[in-house]
């Protein structure tokens, strides 16, 4: 945090400089993301559960508070304020927005506000990339990659993804929605260097043909009921939480990134244990695997359901706020913090002439 004669001082981030420090810098966010998961792993992280703003006048809405305490060498504190209108969509503007709030750890004084529906997008798009990564070390190299849904979020995983050298020999796209399908695919093919890029007709013809199913959908409940989709037994990136129904998951090898994060909010992971009384089906979380504790089978179904730790957003928002104000492109609130006297002086209050 900045200080000036004792006096905090406060500054924004907006979108335009959050997006000039991230872009092209996909390997380095993943590592810091990839570091985040070991601190919490190590339990030098605080993650409470999320906090979910509901309106009965808008059921399909919410907006998501998610606090979190980063240790180690880069200490943070903060909250990201997240929301979610689906209805957003019909107005073309995008779903989520968000503000990411950092607190000085010494001093608990916020020090900065930033644009977050990037930071968020990014740090679930590296958190898919750091899964894959260390659950594909033991499996071929994977030759077809399917999005099912196709939004942003789709957008920056495919980005991030990308960055894993994996040159697979297709992509495959599907969506409800025709159009936002063609778009995306579109997208796809300016931006995957030449990789035929394939639109299929339904879920299943997608899920058959790919070795990474990506699902990125803004589904509420599972849509994706059967096993027999997945005897190839590929590795699902599971990043919308809702798709899959308890018949998949229970045949499949479950990693999640926080147990009890994650078995929350009917989450196709919640619905399970649920149905089943336990958690038992749940093989472990992705920081076991990094450190070699959880290996997981290469005959196999192997399920990734991250519920997006509030931890990764403090990461990478700490490091987009250092690379912005180096950059001098943190808009410093003058005045922001007034009444800094524990005592106000009669004087003072009085006005002096």
């Amino acid at each position: 945090m900045n200080e000036q004669v004792g006096i905090p001082r406060f500054g924004v981030v907006p979108g335009v400089a959050v997006h000039r420090v991230l872009d092209g810098q996909q390997p380095e966010v993943i590592n810091l993301v990839e570091k985040a998961y070991r601190l919490h792993g190590e339990a030098q992280t605080v993650n409470p559960p999320s906090y979910f703003l509901r309106f009965p006048d808008r059921p399909s809405a919410r907006i998501i508070a998610l606090p979190a305490s980063v240790g180690g060498e880069r200490p943070v504190d903060g909250i990201k304020w997240i929301s979610s209108f689906p209805s957003n969509l019909e107005r073309g503007i995008p779903r989520a927005s968000a503000v990411l709030i950092l607190n000085d750890p010494a001093t608990g004084y916020p020090y900065a506000c930033l644009e977050s529906s990037i930071i968020s997008a990014v740090r679930t798009a590296a958190s898919a990339a750091v899964a894959a990564r260390a659950l594909l070390a033991d499996r071929p190299r994977p030759r077809r990659i399917g999005f099912l849904g196709t939004g942003l979020i789709a957008r920056y995983l495919h980005q991030y993804l990308s960055t894993l050298g994996w040159e697979p020999e297709e992509l495959g796209v599907y969506d409800l929605s025709d159009q936002y399908a063609r778009d995306f695919a579109q997208h796809l093919r300016e931006s995957s260097g030449g990789t035929p890029v394939r639109r299929y007709e339904s879920s299943e013809e997608l899920i058959r043909a790919s070795d990474v199913v990506v699902l990125a959908t803004t589904a509420a409940q599972p849509h994706v009921t059967d096993p027999a989709w997945f005897d190839h037994h590929p590795l699902v990136l599971h990043v919308s939480l809702r798709d899959l129904s308890s018949e998949i998951i229970l045949d499949s090898v479950n990693v999640v990134d926080d147990v009890e994060h994650v078995l929350k909010a009917d989450t196709s992971v919640h619905l399970a244990e649920q149905s089943t009384g336990g958690r038992d089906f749940l093989a472990g979380t992705l920081y076991d695997v990094l450190t070699g504790r959880l290996a997981v089978p290469a005959d196999r179904t192997v399920v990734f359901s991250p519920f997006g730790l509030g931890v990764l957003d403090m990461t990478v928002g700490e490091h987009v706020f250092r690379r912005a104000e180096e950059a001098d492109e943190v808009t410093a609130v003058e005045g922001f913090f007034h009444d800094l006297a524990r005592h106000a002086s009669p004087r003072t209050e009085a006005g002096s002439r």
